[in-house]
């Protein structure tokens, strides 16, 4: 039995609300159970509770044992003094207030729905399941699941904004350095991600701005940040870009020593950070103001336009310094491109606007319905119990559903955990 469930039956009232008796036999009439509290404090605030004839107002209390009021030293604790119902599982002692005085409690054993019950069992009982309600989970109401994975989105995008905030704090609120850092850690895709962002955090953006003009110069600051242009090479265009570098080096005091290490193993050749990193200056040698340019653009059609970039000439037959290779047109993928749109560009307009006090959900949720849905082991799981991941909108709802609630075990504060226990 978990305490979450006991707030459940109490916060949705799924208890056979007449005939209530305290465990000491006063009658009880619940005119109100009060308003959840999820701080420190209380579990539900300003209930309205009729004890043996006499109308209550305060607060309740709740916990799978009555000694668990002994545990938690509540009897200490002054923000207790308002209880006036102590709802318990399993009342198996008397609590009392800080002033020594009985508290009353109802028991709920007994008094649950029995299919209430039954569900909540079944959606505990099995601890090897992927998720706990894998076999409920095709039977989900289409249009209730829908509606849930579209708050579940925007849970996701307030979390994310929140780390935005962070580095917009570390930035002193320059959004064009924030966009920087976050466009730069998804050019590392997950391999060298946290290697691409602390290369961008070891430049100040300032630098970056007096550059890009500079395409051969841009490259150079970054190659040369990454430690790319270290080894003993005799190419013509690698020794032109180590030569740049020192001079950045020396105008600007550049530091790389906690740039992490860059990755090429296990990495498709397209995905080298050579042409990752040579993307990325083609995208801010083009686009001064990149920042003002993804604010102002809310088309989907117009965000491939200002990503579709390619590589500076050099690696047009290279993938690595060291070798030549069959010409192509490395350009950004669209694939690649609705990656950074999911978790950058949407993520940055999406807290721009909250900052701003505007609403953009209905262009943000047009953009993410219109973007495939991602491809990833979590989705795959999902998509196996029933196919529901169509959009770029629901698999990232889907990723937020499996880590912040299923694998927390959170199933009574889900919709589909709700809708599998009044089933």
């Amino acid at each position: 039995m978990q305490e979450d469930f006991l707030h459940y039956l109490w916060n949705y009232k799924k208890i056979q609300f007449s005939n209530l008796k305290t465990t000491t036999g006063e009658t009880i009439v619940i005119h109100s159970v009060g308003h959840y509290n999820t701080n420190s404090g209380p579990d539900f605030f300003n209930a309205q509770i009729e004890i043996d004839n006499q109308l209550w107002a305060g607060n309740v209390e709740i916990h799978v044992k009555a000694s668990d009021w002994f545990l938690h030293n509540h009897e200490k604790d002054k923000a207790y003094d308002n209880v006036i119902l102590h709802v318990v599982w399993e009342d198996d002692t008397q609590v009392f207030r800080k002033d020594n005085s009985v508290i009353p409690a109802l028991e709920l054993n007994g008094l649950v729905e029995a299919n209430v019950l039954n569900n909540y069992n079944e959606l505990f009982s099995n601890k090897a399941k992927w998720i706990n309600c894998e076999t409920d989970f095709f039977q989900i109401d289409e249009f209730l699941l829908n509606n849930w994975l579209e708050r579940l989105y925007f849970e996701r995008l307030e979390r994310k904004a929140r780390d935005i905030e962070q580095l917009l704090d570390a930035s002193k609120n320059n959004w064009e350095a924030v966009l920087f850092k976050m466009l730069a850690k998804n050019f590392g895709l997950k391999v060298n991600g946290d290697a691409f962002l602390s290369l961008a955090e070891s430049i100040d953006f300032s630098i970056v701005r007096k550059v890009q003009s500079n395409e051969t110069r841009l490259e150079a600051l970054f190659m040369g940040q990454a430690r790319l242009l270290e080894a003993d090479i005799q190419d013509v265009y690698f020794l032109t870009l180590k030569k740049e570098y020192e001079f950045l080096k020396q105008k600007f005091g550049l530091n790389n020593s906690n740039v992490l290490p860059i990755q090429f193993f296990r990495l498709r050749p397209l995905n080298f950070p050579t042409i990752r990193l040579s993307q990325l200056t083609k995208l801010y040698h083009l686009h001064q103001n990149l920042f003002s340019k993804i604010i102002e653009t809310n088309n989907l059609e117009d965000f491939y336009s200002v990503f579709k970039v390619s590589t500076s000439e050099f690696w047009k037959n290279h993938y690595t310094f060291q070798k030549a290779s069959k010409s192509s047109n490395k350009v950004l993928t669209k694939s690649f491109i609705d990656l950074l749109l999911i978790n950058t560009i949407l993520p940055i307009k999406f807290c721009y606007a909250k900052q701003k006090g505007e609403d953009i959900n209905n262009t943000i949720i047009e953009i993410a319905n219109t973007l495939s849905s991602e491809k990833n082991s979590i989705i795959s799981a999902f998509d196996k119990l029933k196919k529901v991941s169509k959009s770029s909108l629901q698999s990232q709802a889907l990723i937020q559903l499996k880590t912040e609630y299923c694998n927390k075990n959170k199933c009574l504060k889900c919709v589909v955990g709700n809708s599998i226990l009044n089933k």
